[in-house]
């Protein structure tokens, strides 16, 4: 990313490869640029983005929408599974993976193939990244099983290939955050998930799911290095949004469902149960005592996060993905994006 500022004006240049995205504050900076790109290379202005690295971009008056439809399809034809009855979720909350599970492939590859496809959907599909996540895990010796998942995420695709991401045009420039664990959830390393997610108004705009790098030897723990990360990123995000010209109200509201947690934010006293984890804490209570964040509660029940640390059924799948603004731009039911109005 590149950024100019020109008398007060910004003009911000995305480069992937040989793809670039250019956007701006005034429309005759952006003619500028392009001029001048163009007498240095060889260029193809393609106009305004609908179609970029394979994803969907839809606008009306409500703001952009983000999706990977078409990528979806391919995805779904490509393993023969057009015809196949969909589901309503893209993971049994049920079932537990593991590395030992049921009988080896005798292709590996096939499996592998398939995860990286499903991986690179995860841009604007946000209700399989746990699902993927966990399926993942098993690329370097991938059982008939794990297979047999990763064909139920292709079944509810089928079933949802339209859904994405809404950014809104009338979102607040406001950062939040949220974060979760899933504490030893791994059944062969017995390490913890840590999840989080930030929005800019209403707008989600990161997102994350990692197994942590270390056990965690208690829930609080699994929590705390959460915090830590989820306090990692808004501080990056704060700079970029600055580095942008756009100012963000301090402190920045984190959610925890976790008081332990919180309590080890705010209590200057170290004793033998947090020692192991001092740079944590100390990274994220100096981000306190600055004012840089805040910490706050949210009940169990709605921790959005939920999505990204575990299998849940298909109708807390259904309420989270509201809250997340995750929705199907193409089902007249959700408010349909439609594809004149995009072109418009």
């Amino acid at each position: 990313m590149f950024v100019r500022w020109i008398q007060g004006r910004v003009v911000v240049v995305f480069v992937y490869v040989d793809d670039i995205l250019i956007a701006g504050s005034y429309l005759g900076d952006i003619e500028q640029l392009k001029l001048f790109l163009s007498k240095e290379f060889k260029v193809k202005d393609l106009g305004q983005m609908s179609y970029f690295l394979g994803l969907e971009v839809l606008r009306d008056h409500k703001g952009i929408f983000l999706s990977q439809r078409k990528y979806c399809l391919e995805l779904v034809t490509d393993t023969g599974y057009l015809e196949v009855k969909g589901c309503l979720s893209p993971i049994d909350c049920n079932v537990k993976l593991s590395a030992t599970q049921g009988d080896p492939l005798p292709d590996p590859s096939v499996y592998r193939r398939l995860i990286g496809r499903l991986h690179y959907l995860t841009i604007t599909r946000h209700d399989i990244i746990y699902a993927i996540q966990q399926l993942a895990q098993y690329q370097g010796a991938p059982c008939v099983e794990h297979l047999q998942a990763a064909h139920r995420v292709i079944r509810y695709l089928k079933q949802t290939p339209g859904q994405g991401l809404m950014l809104r045009s009338d979102s607040k420039l406001e950062l939040s955050g949220f974060c979760d664990a899933d504490w030893a959830s791994c059944p062969d390393s017995r390490r913890s998930l840590t999840s989080y997610c930030t929005f800019l108004g209403t707008s989600l705009i990161t997102w994350k799911t990692k197994k942590q790098t270390t056990v965690s030897r208690s829930s609080s723990e699994a929590e705390y290095r959460a915090l830590a990360q989820v306090v990692c990123e808004v501080q990056w995000l704060r700079n970029l949004l600055l580095e942008m010209g756009v100012q963000v109200p301090l402190p920045i509201p984190l959610f925890c469902d976790n008081k332990s947690a919180m309590h080890i934010g705010e209590n200057p006293v170290f004793h033998e149960r947090t020692k192991h984890i001092e740079i944590d804490c100390r990274y994220t209570r100096e981000r306190l005592k600055s004012g840089l964040i805040h910490l706050s509660h949210v009940r169990t029940d709605d921790q959005i996060v939920d999505i990204f640390t575990k299998g849940v059924s298909r109708y807390r799948l259904k309420f989270l993905l509201d809250k997340l603004g995750v929705h199907n731009a193409y089902s007249p039911a959700c408010g349909a994006i439609s594809i004149q109005d995009a072109e418009d």
